[in-house]
């Protein structure tokens, strides 16, 4: 039966095949969803040298982000972020990944403790303009860059896409809009794929894949370990 930690073997190992296929030509970091899984899963993740973690809602991730405060992991918010949620958000996450407006930006950088670093955000984009997703259209991408670039609790660090499943051809056109973006911005992480197609994010210049059910398997469908 499939553990976590063989799992999360495979999918390191597939991560850098697929690297390697696309020449290499930068690292490519793996975020383990963790949304819909128990503390202990975790706990079991990163006793296999998993640090980084992605969470959709603020309320469920908080008493894990508490949990687990002896493992120093590093949490991601990548589902969309209400503005009554923004302090919550700004207090204990590391990575904000959906950005996608002016006015949370501002609070999240306003929100962010001092004592903390500045909190790294990633702009969502809406690549294929789907009414259903969050995210700014490509040609908003620029504008909400050059604001969030002056606040001063955030770090821009790039881009993140939730392209339609199955439509791999939205990998490259948010690589070319990434491209466009990094000098100005000095933008290093293009956030996008999941386990269904992280292997054609990273063909197409990925250096960040967000995957669950590959990690974690279906919630109750694998096993602890012993």
């Amino acid at each position: 039966m499939a553990t976590i930690s063989g799992n999360l073997q495979g999918v390191k190992a597939r991560v850098r095949e697929a690297r390697e296929r696309a020449g290499g030509a930068c690292t490519v970091t793996l975020l383990a969803v963790s949304k819909g899984h128990g503390v202990q899963r975790i706990r079991e993740a990163a006793a296999a040298g998993q640090k980084a973690f992605g969470e959709n809602y603020v309320q469920d991730a908080l008493p894990k982000i508490d949990a687990l405060r002896d493992l120093q992991l590093e949490w991601h918010l990548i589902g969309p972020l209400q503005s009554n949620k923004t302090r919550l958000a700004a207090e204990h996450f590391d990575w904000v990944q959906t950005l996608d407006r002016e006015k949370i930006a501002r609070r999240l950088s306003d929100q962010r403790p001092v004592h903390r670093p500045a909190l790294n955000v990633l702009i969502q984009v809406n690549v294929s303009g789907e009414g259903s997703k969050s995210g700014v259209l490509p040609e908003e991408a620029e504008r909400l860059a050059a604001a969030v670039a002056v606040m001063p609790r955030l770090r821009l660090r790039g881009l993140m896409a939730i392209p339609p499943a199955g439509d791999t051809a939205v990998f490259s056109r948010m690589k070319a809009l990434f491209d466009r973006l990094k000098r100005q911005f000095r933008m290093d992480t293009l956030s996008m794929g999941m386990s269904d197609d992280f292997e054609a994010a990273i063909a197409a210049g990925s250096s960040m894949v967000r995957v669950g059910t590959a990690v974690f398997g279906e919630r109750g469908k694998v096993k602890s370990a012993a």
